[in-house]
């Protein structure tokens, strides 16, 4: 690869890192919110090594000599070529360089879109922590839940506290497959898309709407089993369907709050 399109590839890259993090919102389909001030850092840094790579280099005037070669044994004086490494340049990048190119242009012109049902549908639901303690649910109705706080209270809490309150629970809509009805789903990024993990609720009562729909569920639980155990389904029996823009937050499993 020629000094030239390295030159090129650099800025490319840059431009794509900029293109995602600062121009738009593009690369909270990816990582989380806070890792933005790394990748416009990244791209800034980028982009300074396209300039420096391709600001001309300065040569040696022509009153300079160049240094003069010691002498081999044989009377021969090296030569540039013979330091170039037996007539073969190192410098040169490999072709798989070209790769690079790839993910620099998708940023650019075509992002892939951001995680949904096509990943939470490939993936066991996430295991929710182990809780002793529950708080009393407010008098409000109905109770604004993250779906985490859902999944403990049906399968851990003894009191039995979530039975037969109406329920308000936020997420995106992912197909059911064969049996009664769908999934309400959060993907939970720790870092960035590699880590992500989703968090599931059975939506009974209503047919499903589009995948990747956010939706804004109300309801009750669906009962089943013993309440505050295992036994008890991870499901919710719905009232209402309201169709809502996708959260800002929408890569925690947290109460939602408007995009901004």
């Amino acid at each position: 690869m020629k000094r030239p399109l390295q030159t090129v590839l650099l800025a490319l890259s840059g431009l794509g890192l900029l293109h995602a993090s600062l121009f738009t919102d593009l690369c909270l389909r990816y990582v989380k919110a806070g890792m933005r001030p790394a990748l416009i850092a990244s791209g800034a840094v980028l982009l300074a090594l396209a300039v420096a790579e391709a600001w001309p280099r300065r040569r040696p005037g022509r009153g300079t000599e160049p240094a003069a070669h010691e002498e081999t044994g044989d009377g021969h004086h090296p030569t540039d070529d013979d330091h170039a490494g037996h007539g073969h340049d190192h410098s040169a990048v490999p072709r798989v360089a070209w790769l690079l190119l790839l993910p620099a242009l998708s940023l650019l012109f075509y992002a892939p879109p951001a995680l949904g049902a096509y990943t939470a549908s490939r993936q066991a639901p996430e295991a929710v922590p182990e809780r002793e303690h529950f708080d009393p649910l407010p008098s409000t109705s109905p109770v604004p839940m993250t779906l985490t706080d859902f999944t403990s209270r049906v399968q851990q809490d003894r009191k039995q506290a979530i039975k037969g309150r109406g329920i308000q629970l936020t997420g995106f809509v992912t197909p059911g497959g064969r049996g009664d009805g769908w999934y309400l789903t959060r993907i939970i990024l720790t870092c960035c898309a590699a880590d992500a993990q989703s968090i599931k609720i059975r939506i009974h009562g209503t047919p499903a709407l589009p995948a990747n729909t956010w939706v804004s569920v109300t309801g009750t639980w669906h009962p089943g089993g013993t309440l505050g155990t295992k036994s008890a389904p991870v499901a919710l029996d719905a009232h209402t369907v309201k169709k809502i823009t996708r959260p800002s937050n929408g890569y925690t499993d947290a109460l939602p709050f408007p995009a901004p």
